[in-house]
Parts: structure tokens; C-alpha cells; sequence
């Protein structure tokens, strides 16, 4: 690959977050050169130190306005009473996450990976013959089918898809800077009860967290992993084995499917130097954490741990569908690597809670042609 190739990918990565958040890129660019800055009761949170500092040390209100806790509530209720794991301390919140354990560890992807691997071939046949194929839509499909399994629904995977990033956007872009969408809790109250009803779940919130994050997470994720690799011609690292997985690792990285994670402070504490009094407001820029925005991918120099999963967070809120996402997008590099695929058609998704594509179409490329 080239610095070229890679400027290539960078400059059209960047356009999720011009055409869909610029308000909010212009003011993460314009503040990333401090690890932490202040703005009134608001901290920019961008060096690794800091960032992790603040997800570790410092005490979080998980159910404050303006955190991804209270967004998932406002959405989707509290699940009476238990939580929806991301407003949740303490006891719940273990209970929660062990019982997610199971299904997002290593024998439970691998159980996933049976049903994703055959929607792999079947949605890729096209490249063979010639044709074209939207990787946006690929992703909604295979997270929502992928959710469906997580929760033992029969219910249509798109639909539920569908529903879930409805949800998200109603409710999570009411809490980032910028412009607000009017009447935006009251469409994601009426997204959120269509989830549940499609998953059966009337009055249980947890299981519509679930497919929430699952969906949009992955739905932005896979299809900017993937158009980067096309872009900078990293394919021959991802027919390659052993270097697949770290790969799909620093795509995760530059990437960063939720590039910002949005705290308040609970108590008077200190991040990366800087005072912090309870109720500041914290804007965690897992991007700029992860150095999504200094270093290039590259499985044969790669960041390493203890930057790349930075992109899920941290200690003991850390994600826990970080292995799924990461053997997901391993796999889908290990699908599309033989056809060496080429980005035909880009659309930016301007109404969506993650930065991401609306339409990502690829067909296949040289195959002969190296990295």
C-alpha cells in the first residue's frame, strides 16, 4: 500500500463525519491538539491517558442528560426498573453483562459465525458474475440476523434492523452537538416500541439495547472498514490468515464505529491534569484515543491492544460485543479478499446516530493486482 492509497481512504472516511455530523467534526478537530480542553462545564477528552483515566478512575452518572445511558433510556424505558445496561452501575450492570457473556464469548460467536458465514456467500454471489453489491445493506442484514440469533426471535432480521437504527437516531443524535430533531424522543419512544414488538419483548428494554447497539454499531462499522481497505489497497493483508485479524483490528481502529462517548461526571475528580467538578460534562473522542486520526492501518505495524480496543471503551464498561465485531469484519475481509472489490457508489447515511454509509456498492477488482 501507499500514503496515497491511504490519503484516499482517509479523505473518504472523512466525509461520514462532513455530511452527516460536521457541526461535531469541526469542534473534535479543532480541540484535538491538547489531550484534554475545556469549554465552560464541558472537557474534551482526546489523549489516551485521559481518555482512559476517565472511564476508569473517575465516577460516571450513567443516567445523566446528555450520556449514551440516558439516550438508551429515553429510547427505550428503563427497563422496568432493571436498567438497559448502559445507565447501569454496580450489581445490575454485572449481572447484565455476565449474562451476555455467554452468547458474545468465544463459543458463542463461533455459533454466530455458522449463521453469517453461508449470508456471506449468498450476498457475495454477485461478484462472480460481475455485479455489484451493497455492503450497507449486507451489514443491516447480517446484524439483524445476527440480533435475532442474540435473542432467540423469529422475527424478519432487516425489519429488525430497520427498527433499531430508528431508534438510535431518534434518540442519540438529540444528545450530540448541533442542531436537535424536533419531536425527536416521541420518535424514538414510537421506533422503540416497534423494536420490542417485533422482538416480542413488550416492557423489557434490555433485549432492544441489545439489538440497538448490535445493529448500529455493525451497520456503521463494516461498510467504512471495508470502503478504507478498498481505498488503500489493503487486501493482500486480508486474504492473509494470520494477518487477517489484526487487520480488521486497525480498521476498527481508524474507523472508531462510535467515535465519541459522551459522560457526565459524577463527583469532583481530575482527567489528564485537568480539575473535573460533578456534573461537568465529559465528550470521551475514542478516535483520537485509538489515533485513528495520526496512524494509518497496518497489520504488518499495528497500534497494539492497548490502543486499538480503546475504540470499545474501557475497564469495566468496555464493550462486550468487542470479539463479535471484530470476527465479523475478520470475516467479511476474508470473503470480499479474493475479489479485491472496488468502491463504485458512495452515499453517506446523513440521518443516522453512528457516522456511516447509507449505500456502499463494491464489485470486483483486479485479482491479480497486489496490495
Amino acid at each position: 500500500m501507499s500514503s496515497t492509497s491511504h490519503a484516499r481512504a482517509r479523505r473518504r472516511d472523512r466525509l461520514v463525519y462532513l455530511r452527516s455530523h460536521p457541526l461535531l467534526f469541526g469542534l473534535l478537530a479543532a480541540t484535538r491538539g491538547r489531550p484534554v480542553r475545556r469549554l465552560g462545564r464541558t472537557l474534551l477528552v482526546h489523549g489516551p491517558e485521559a481518555y482512559r483515566e476517565a472511564l476508569t478512575r473517575l465516577p460516571l452518572d450513567r443516567t445523566a442528560t446528555g450520556t449514551t445511558g440516558a439516550a438508551a433510556r429515553t429510547a427505550l424505558g428503563d427497563g422496568g426498573g432493571g436498567g438497559v445496561l448502559f445507565d447501569q452501575e454496580g450489581g445490575a450492570h454485572r449481572a447484565d453483562r455476565r449474562g451476555l457473556a455467554g452468547s458474545l464469548g468465544g463459543a458463542g460467536v463461533e455459533d454466530l459465525r455458522s449463521l453469517w458465514r453461508p449470508l456471506l456467500v449468498r450476498r457475495l454471489a454477485p461478484l462472480d458474475r460481475g455485479g455489484e453489491v451493497d455492503l450497507a445493506d449486507l451489514a443491516r442484514e447480517l446484524s439483524g440476523t445476527v440480533v435475532c440469533a442474540l435473542l432467540g426471535s423469529g422475527a424478519d432480521p432487516r425489519a429488525v434492523a430497520g427498527a433499531a437504527a430508528e431508534a438510535a437516531a431518534a434518540s442519540v443524535r438529540s444528545h450530540l452537538p448541533g442542531p436537535r430533531r424536533p419531536r425527536a424522543e416521541a420518535a424514538a419512544a414510537r421506533a422503540a416500541d416497534r423494536l420490542r414488538l417485533l422482538l416480542g419483548s413488550a416492557g423489557a428494554a434490555l433485549p432492544a439495547m441489545v439489538a440497538v447497539a448490535a445493529v448500529n454499531t455493525t451497520v456503521a462499522a463494516l461498510p467504512r472498514a471495508v470502503a478504507w481497505c478498498a481505498d488503500a489497497r489493503l487486501w493482500e493483508q486480508a486474504a492473509d490468515e494470520a494477518l487477517r485479524p489484526v487487520l480488521a483490528d486497525e480498521l476498527l481502529r481508524v474507523t472508531a464505529a462510535s467515535p465519541l462517548l459522551p459522560r457526565v461526571a459524577a463527583a469532583d475528580g481530575a482527567v489528564g491534569g485537568c480539575p473535573v467538578r460533578g456534573g461537568d460534562r465529559l465528550l470521551l473522542v475514542a478516535r483520537h484515543a485509538a489515533g485513528a486520526h495520526r496512524h494509518d492501518p497496518d497489520a504488518l505495524r499495528p497500534a497494539g491492544p492497548a490502543v486499538d480496543r480503546l475504540v470499545f471503551g474501557a475497564g469495566p464498561h468496555a464493550c462486550p460485543g468487542a470479539r463479535l465485531a471484530r470476527a465479523q469484519l475478520a470475516d467479511v475481509l476474508g470473503a470480499l479478499a479474493p475479489y479485491r472489490p472496488v468502491v463504485t457508489r458512495a452515499r453517506v447515511d446523513r440521518g443516522a446516530a453512528l457516522p456511516g454509509w447509507r449505500v456502499l456498492t463494491v464489485r470486483a477488482g483486479d485479482r491479480e493486482a497486489g496490495s
